[in-house]
């Protein structure tokens, strides 16, 4: 394994596998940190936690176990993924494990650019953009878990770390490689150990990716490591050997938690023309939603590929949250797709698609998956995914404000597909 990525969510982890299998590497998203050896294959390795929104010291902990994993497995360079919208709170996760992961390499210095432009995604003079907007004005300021209220990253970054947090302006990243590598040395030697890079166009993170040759920590978004796979194919280092991703057929399905602005346009589009079950949170909390209940609405209509979600609009979400407490209204929630998604495997569902991070992490960990292989890209960060063992699974992880309208057909499809 040459590359060594640690994923703070399981959609993120299998957006950055999609990069860098897209790139060219040979790339396995592992479930949790594994127990075992990665196959002999594996060129990059994508270790997917839950760690975005848990408690600092139990996230730094996650990340250093897989790091050490990762370590053992002969990783030359590391990478910590988070969200292209930075999704954290002013105490964290972001900065505690960056600076853990940075101490324990002893790194001088880790670029921070979680700009994708292909998504929508750019950083300008340090303050990070969604569509042309900035990320306070983006919708992610209204986020149930963590709201983005300050676009200032390295602002918002310097409130989460103890570690100097500079900035690689545009005009050293447009100049290339050489003065993106300058630029670095300089914030490190003033003690900004960790550094803001903009990005403005997708040309802007290859020459990151040039620049970061050789780095030992890098972090950021997916579109962060566009640029790595060219490293170690110049070295010669990539055999060009990716196993085939098998089809994968039988029933499928669709599971929605987020309540994102891209997701719920997703939702409505998809309830056009597929039956549609959806559940409040305050009835999960209250119990009067259950499992069994959605379990009979989609095996009675699994011919016609169902969706069962708890999308909302952020006011009525934060309703809610404001009546049972944030976090009481998540373990519901969570627990809920959980369960029903492992019930549907075991009645034989075969393909299910997933909207919405946290509900990915919990259909994921329900699963007791070890490992997935990276398949066709559905929409840009998106691909589709193949369990390994027995049974067989086909699935589609996505970030709330990822995909275009039509994803979740798109994403029911694709897993048909080699």
């Amino acid at each position: 394994m040459l590359l060594g990525v640690i994923a703070d969510d399981f959609t993120g982890a299998s957006d950055i596998a999609n990069t860098l299998a897209k790139g060219g590497m040979v790339t396995i998203q592992f479930v949790g940190v594994p127990t075992r050896p990665a196959p002999q294959d594996c060129e990059a390795g994508v270790v997917a936690l839950k760690t975005r929104s848990i408690a600092a010291d139990e996230a730094v902990a996650q990340s250093l176990a897989a790091l050490e994993w990762l370590k053992a497995q002969g990783c030359e360079q590391f990478l910590f993924k988070y969200c292209s919208t930075f999704d954290s709170t002013p105490e964290g996760n972001i900065g505690p494990v960056a600076e853990a992961l940075l101490e324990a390499l002893g790194g001088d210095v880790a670029v921070v650019c979680p700009a994708f432009p292909t998504t929508g995604r750019t950083l300008y003079q340090g303050h990070l953009f969604v569509n042309g907007r900035l990320l306070s004005e983006s919708g992610m300021e209204t986020h149930p878990l963590n709201p983005m209220t300050d676009p200032d990253l390295v602002r918002w970054l310097g409130r989460q770390t103890s570690l100097g947090v500079g900035l690689v302006p545009y005009p050293a990243v447009r100049a290339g490689a050489g003065a993106i590598r300058s630029a670095l040395a300089a914030e490190a030697a003033e003690g900004r150990r960790l550094a803001v890079a903009d990005a403005i166009v997708d040309d802007d993170l290859f020459a990151l990716g040039e620049a970061l040759d050789g780095a030992k920590l890098i972090t950021g978004g997916s579109g962060i490591a566009l640029g790595l796979p060219r490293n170690f194919a110049q070295r010669g280092l990539l055999g060009g050997t990716a196993t085939r991703v098998p089809a994968v057929a039988g029933p499928g399905c669709v599971l929605s938690g987020s309540c994102s602005t891209a997701t719920r346009g997703q939702v409505a589009r998809y309830a056009e023309s597929h039956p549609a079950l959806t559940v409040l949170p305050e009835d999960l909390v209250e119990g009067r939603t259950t499992v069994a209940g959605a379990l009979d609405f989609v095996e009675s209509h699994l011919a016609e590929q169902p969706i069962v979600t708890s999308t909302a609009e952020p006011e009525a979400v934060a309703a809610v949250q404001e009546r049972f407490g944030r976090a009481r209204v998540a373990e519901a929630v969570e627990s809920f797709f959980g369960e029903l998604a492992s019930q549907l495997v075991a009645r034989g569902v075969s393909r299910i698609a997933v909207g919405g991070g946290e509900t990915s992490g919990a259909v994921i960990t329900a699963l007791h998956l070890d490992s997935l292989r990276i398949g066709g890209e559905i929409d840009p960060g998106v691909p589709a995914l193949v369990s390994d063992g027995d049974p067989v699974l086909g699935l589609a992880l996505k970030s709330g404000n990822f995909g275009a309208p039509d994803f979740f057909d798109k994403a029911l499809r694709a897993m048909e597909t080699p």
